[in-house]
């Protein structure tokens, strides 16, 4: 049978099959080829009884974070809040290009619209590309845009302490009115129990439920993720190929197609400042430092 792993836990690896949890172990011969399966992996398994298994396979895979540990996501719902905190772009910006760079689509969500307008940071995430939400998880306003694309796929929600995630939580989990420090406990994970990733089921997908997408990192050694940067601002792609020399790094070269179109306002200037500041991060960075291969 064919499944997807919803949780890891001391050894054992909870596998979701037709809507049913089998406990798994992973079959000796994966320790031996260095295989660790993750959450978010699917797996074929072998069911030994109506309650446990065992993994026999796990399936290539879309995508791999290490920082937090988890597979094949399809989407990164990055929340921020008109204020306590308010938007950072540099955080958002960062969140965005570490999703590009692992091939999840980010969703860029402004919840608390009931307290401000946010027009201003749409206007500068439309210019991405990417889908960009304004919602309130205290009136309810977008959240049904919200479910709509929690629908079939593997999603997590990140953003700084404040922003309203657990808020909404309480909305897409069916108005539940909970105290936001009660959310883990209804999704099974009580406040004072070991903390790990754990996918739950809704809207025909599952979402993520980890502390760890708090602070979702790329590797800091990853010479890859240094030279698919550019990439990883989609907004460049259409300006990128007109700079006067090959290899430029968008940052401050004469005839560079980039920063014009940032000085001509086609590219958002804080989107830019982001750019620079992680390629500052990464720019010592040489050929050999490669944290990690990509499995596609």
């Amino acid at each position: 049978m064919k499944g997807i792993i919803i949780k890891a836990l001391s050894g054992f690896y909870y596998v979701c099959c037709d809507n049913k949890i089998y406990e798994c172990r992973a079959r000796g011969n994966f320790r031996i080829g260095g295989i660790s399966p993750l959450v978010g992996d699917y797996a074929e398994i072998t069911v030994l009884n109506e309650k446990q298994g065992s993994i026999d396979k796990i399936y290539g895979r879309k995508n791999e974070l290490s920082r937090p540990s988890v597979a094949n996501i399809d989407k990164l719902f990055i929340i921020s809040s008109f204020e306590t905190p308010s938007p950072n772009a540099s955080v958002i910006d960062r969140l965005t290009a570490i999703a590009v760079y692992n091939d999840i689509q980010p969703i860029i969500v402004f919840n608390k619209c009931d307290m401000g307008d946010f027009s201003e940071w749409v206007e500068i995430y439309e210019k991405t590309g990417f889908k960009t939400l304004v919602v309130s998880a205290n009136t309810g306003e977008g959240i049904e845009d919200i479910q709509k694309e929690l629908e079939g796929c593997v999603s997590a929600f990140t953003g700084n302490s404040g922003v309203g995630k657990s808020s909404l939580l309480n909305r897409l989990f069916g108005g539940l009115n909970l105290q936001t420090g009660d959310v883990s406990q209804k999704l099974g994970r009580g406040r004072h129990t070991t903390r790990h990733i754990e996918l739950f089921a809704v809207n025909g997908g599952y979402v993520a439920d980890t502390p760890g997408f708090s602070s979702i990192e790329a590797d800091t050694d990853d010479y890859s993720f240094k030279e698919k940067l550019a990439e990883c601002f989609p907004e460049f792609d259409d300006f990128a190929n007109d700079c006067r020399f090959t290899g430029c790094s968008h940052t401050c070269e004469k005839g560079c197609a980039v920063i014009e179109a940032v000085n001509s306002g086609k590219i958002s200037r804080t989107r830019h400042n982001s750019y620079k500041e992680i390629f500052e991060q990464l720019k010592e960075l040489k050929p050999w430092q490669i944290a990690k291969k990509r499995k596609k």
